[in-house]
């Protein structure tokens, strides 16, 4: 029999307190939303008593979210309790997770008090927290480094005190799985009471163990987890709310437990709060990274393409990605490469297609990774060798610091001669306008990139220009010593792949 696992998402409180992932009122709102349309059990609002901001944050989100529990945290001190409940009370099903350290650090050095005061201010916070609210978490900030006599009578009072919660945090990630499985059960045999409130962990991730804690201390009896998205945090973060959700699911054969998660959910989550908060998640994260459902190297592109479970245990879809990625690369084999121009839309011979393979072998080894554009680029130039319908004849531009840049533009046309002449903010943009009045395109330019193929000041110029036009895009390349006639090459080069692309040709 399967059972759940509770999930208190703490991105908008903890995840917040990573440096530079400060959110205003509307931001916290508005990912407190998306976090209720991913289920999650709890979402800990704030730190009501930290700022008038993170007050009205708290208060606001507790007035919109409907289904999940909403927390407030608040310290030992009656003034802070009293805060967390006047923010959090407007709450459907409100919570208020009070804290204070146990261990003999945390004591001695930053609270300047002994066991037994602190053991009173538990019961105390506790005590008080329960005449206001029925829901009550408490924590034991620093629970690993805690005396185990100690934290397990800390536990037993509050419980005794009203606490419907406990929550064990490895608040500065020292913990390893096997010792924090084996404090997690400890704490269940030993603590009275234990079996009448939720037993909850709160896993830091510094020595990158976080979500492996979290996974110990479920088997061992924990049945709430508190995480956040993308593991954002203090320090090196906190558990990755994504990483537990899908282990458990994945795991099934494993883990007899399940969350109410939405899991479809999760990579748009992910990426709302990374786009609020400004925090890039990196390429190789586990679940959500760009590079999470990506392939790129030959046998692995070859063995997915022929059935998924040879490299995916989980798929993109379960989480919200639209399907997995083939990244092409030098390390790409041909049945990728055949495949993407299958995509592309190209049916080549066996010839045409090993040259075409060739020829994007060798770009490869120049670049990192190899676009839809590029190949395009490769099929249409040297392989089909598509007839132009527009040639660059003439070019002269009059361009400096007291005078209106101005482009001389000479083209042929579908053989015909045509010329115009045309004003801009400098002088590329003045050979753009010129060239786009005379080929009468809609063509918008997205990218425009000059790369100097050799040295010194006589160096051949390469221009890459990149357009698009009703959702086609094509790359356009160009080179000459002299950066504006590279331009236009570049231009008039993507303005005729452009032209191929709308007579559809070779079934496109």
């Amino acid at each position: 029999m399967s059972e759940q696992v509770r999930i208190f998402d703490t991105t908008l409180r903890d995840g917040e307190q990573s440096p530079g992932a400060t959110m205003n009122v509307a931001e916290k709102v508005r990912i407190a939303e998306q976090l209720e349309r991913l289920r999650v059990d709890v979402i800990e609002a704030g730190f009501p008593i930290s700022s008038e901001g993170d007050f009205e944050a708290v208060r606001e989100i507790a007035k919109k979210v409907k289904r999940s529990e909403v927390a407030a945290l608040a310290r030992t001190s009656l003034t802070d309790i009293k805060r967390a409940w006047e923010a959090v009370k407007f709450a459907v099903n409100p919570r208020i997770h009070t804290f204070i350290a146990t261990s003999d650090i945390h004591l001695k050095y930053k609270l300047r008090m002994s066991r037994e005061k602190a053991l009173r201010e538990a019961v105390k916070a506790v005590r008080y927290a329960r005449s206001l609210c029925e829901n009550v978490e408490f924590s034991a900030e620093d629970a690993t480094r805690s005396n185990i006599e100690f934290l397990c009578e800390v536990f037993s009072r509050v419980i005794q005190a009203g606490a419907t919660t406990i929550n064990v945090p490895d608040t500065v990630g020292y913990a390893i799985p096997s010792e924090f499985g084996r404090l997690i059960k400890t704490i269940r045999e030993r603590v009275r009471g234990i079996d009448r409130v939720t037993l909850s962990v709160h896993c830091h991730n510094d020595l990158g163990l976080a979500v492996a804690n979290s996974i110990a201390a479920i088997e061992n009896g924990a049945r709430q987890v508190e995480c956040t998205i993308n593991g954002i945090g203090e320090r090196a973060g906190n558990a990755s709310l994504e990483e537990i959700v899908m282990a458990l699911k994945t795991r099934k054969d494993l883990f007899q437990f399940h969350t109410q998660v939405n899991t479809k959910q999760i990579f748009s989550t992910s990426r709302l709060v990374s786009k609020i908060t400004g925090m890039v998640i990196q390429p190789n994260k586990a679940v959500v990274g760009a590079n999470a459902f990506a392939h790129q190297s030959g046998i692995h592109q070859d063995g997915v393409l022929k059935e998924k479970l040879t490299y995916e245990i989980m798929t993109p879809e379960s989480v919200g990605i639209p399907k997995s990625s083939i990244i092409l690369g030098k390390l790409s084999g041909r049945h990728a490469f055949r495949e993407r121009l299958k995509e592309l839309g190209y049916q080549l011979s066996e010839e045409d297609l090993e040259r075409a393979f060739t020829r994007f072998k060798q770009l490869a080894d120049k670049k990192r990774e190899i676009f839809d554009e590029d190949i395009e680029s490769i099929v249409v130039d040297e392989i089909l060798r598509v007839p132009k319908r527009f040639k660059l004849v003439y070019l002269n531009v009059v361009a400096g610091n007291l005078t209106v840049p101005t482009a001389t533009v000479q083209m042929e046309v579908d053989g015909k001669l045509v010329q115009e002449a045309g004003f801009g903010d400098g002088p590329v943009d003045a050979t753009f306008k010129t060239i786009k009045k005379i080929t009468r395109s809609r063509s918008k330019l997205l990218q425009f990139v000059i790369n100097a193929i050799t040295s010194g000041t006589e160096a051949q110029g390469e221009v890459t220009v990149k357009l698009e036009e009703k959702g086609q895009t094509v790359i356009g390349q160009g080179a000459d010593t002299d950066v504006i006639v590279a331009s236009a090459k570049a231009y008039i080069n993507a303005l005729n792949k452009m032209e191929f692309k709308k007579k559809k040709l070779i079934g496109m």
